[in-house]
């Protein structure tokens, strides 16, 4: 999706300014309170690019931002909860004042440090200010073992020691990413990954929200969202989320993926980044499949079936499409069925099978390949009658396909039907026009009838014959 260009920034420059144009001051969590109800008000999508959610999480991820609450999303790898994090962004305001040059991004009217109250005091109305877009205000933290307090909370600055300042000195702290998102939201992903130790420096921040570093207590009203992102306990071996801080989370929830095969269609026309059309029926296979796969008892579901597998699918299916293309002088690249098996070969390692399926992922993986395959023709090609292809193929006729053979070899191969009209029939079922669309439909309606067993398919390398 490409960005709204942002509004211009408010041309108050002091705090004497801010004050005359009437500027109200929010704290954070009745900011996004008031943008969240006013667009709910105005019937505005308050997440867009979001797909599934609508009936499940949304409606409590809404309740919890207008509670107030810090919030931690569940859910399984590939399941949105970092885009769904990166999405608030879009209910603060988009411009909000700042005291120029402050560490923390203070509002004017409610310094927080120390330097910055004496340069307040010291200055009244011609205190300088400048103005913050609300992409700004957005911090992210991929938790990971090695992260330190250091990184989150902060620490003593040796070099403001060395220049002569006490460690009590408040000027001495290097503050760490929390206390930076002052007025804005912080973001981390995989908060189990995160140390014991590293959890409970961050209880004081979310409850008394102050900091404290090396036995040094420094009151600072911190005005921030904290949300995080992690994998339900009964899958992450790799920790846990410690129970006083889970309890200071206002609200849990658990996200899923999507429910809908529409809603898993639309996640992989919006994430997926194509090089080459790839039709809608086959975004639908492997919509289909990657969902076969998250019921299959051979994988395990502890771990999931990320989105991200039918997204890297479908590039993988529209590369394989542009490299015929480009090899054997094809115009314009469509993605046909056959490219479907080279999706498989290069996708399999992403899926994790249970213990006792050693040896079988090849033969799992081609057989779910092969079900969401049946249930898309059936589903676009219910009541055609392929009676006349199927004569034909009886009667001797052999149709090639393959990797490297082009839309226009393949259609030319195709047999006469006599006066029929039916591959005009399947072209106009599939919306294909191009002969790359034309021969990617015909292709679906003939693995249908492969796997209907109403004709035969012998794979021999690069190539593929119906017969």
């Amino acid at each position: 999706m490409t960005a709204a260009t942002p509004a211009p920034a408010p041309g108050a420059a002091t705090l004497g300014e801010l004050r005359a144009s009437g500027h109200v001051h929010k704290p954070l969590r009745t900011e996004i309170r008031d943008n969240l109800l006013a667009r709910l008000r105005a019937g505005e999508d308050p997440w867009p690019g979001l797909h599934g959610f609508d009936d499940t999480v949304i409606p409590q991820l809404e309740r919890a931002l207008i509670a107030g609450h810090d919030i931690v999303l569940l859910g399984e790898r590939g399941q949105g909860k970092t885009r769904l994090l990166r999405t608030m962004v879009g209910l603060l305001d988009e411009w909000t004042p700042v005291i120029a040059d402050s560490e923390l991004a203070e509002h004017p009217f409610e310094p927080i440090t120390h330097v910055s109250r004496l340069r307040a005091a010291e200055l009244g109305d011609d205190l300088p200010i400048t103005w913050r877009h609300r992409d700004e205000r957005y911090a992210e933290k991929l938790a990971t073992p090695d992260t330190s307090v250091a990184d989150l909370i902060g620490d003593v600055d040796p070099m403001k020691v060395a220049e002569g300042r006490t460690l009590g000195d408040p000027e001495t702290i290097h503050f760490g990413l929390i206390p930076r998102s002052h007025r804005g939201i912080v973001a981390i992903n995989e908060l189990p990954d995160l140390a014991e130790r590293i959890q409970v420096a961050m209880l004081n921040v979310m409850e008394e929200r102050d900091i404290q570093i090396r036995g040094y207590v420094l009151r600072l009203p911190l005005d921030v969202l904290v949300v995080a992102s992690a994998n339900p306990e009964d899958y992450t071996n790799r920790g846990r989320i410690i129970t006083p801080l889970k309890d200071r989370f206002g609200a849990e929830i658990r996200t899923h993926y999507p429910r809908e095969l529409d809603a898993e269609v639309a996640v992989v026309r919006q994430e997926a980044d194509l090089v080459a059309e790839v039709p809608d029926y086959l975004v639908e296979i492997l919509a289909r499949f990657t969902r076969n796969l998250r019921d299959s008892s051979a994988v395990d579901q502890r771990s999931g079936v990320s989105a991200r597998f039918a997204i890297a699918g479908a590039e993988t299916v529209a590369a394989s499409a542009l490299h015929r293309a480009a090899s054997q002088g094809e115009e314009d690249p469509v993605a046909r069925v056959v490219d479907l098996e080279t999706a498989v070969s290069v996708l399999g390692g992403k899926i994790e099978f249970e213990s006792g399926e050693e040896g079988r992922e090849d033969e799992v993986l081609t057989h779910l390949l092969r079900t969401a395959t049946a249930e898309t023709v059936r589903q676009h090609l219910r009541g055609l009658d392929l009676g006349l292809l199927v004569e034909a193929i009886e009667a001797g006729a052999m149709i090639t396909t393959g990797e490297q053979v082009t839309a226009r070899d393949f259609l030319t191969g195709l047999p006469v039907l006599g006066e029929s009209e039916l591959y005009d029939e399947i072209c106009e079922r599939l919306g294909a026009t191009s002969d790359g669309a034309r021969a990617s439909a015909i292709e679906l309606a003939l693995e249908g009838l492969y796997l209907a067993r109403k004709v035969g398919k012998d794979t021999d390398g690069a190539e593929t014959v119906y017969g």
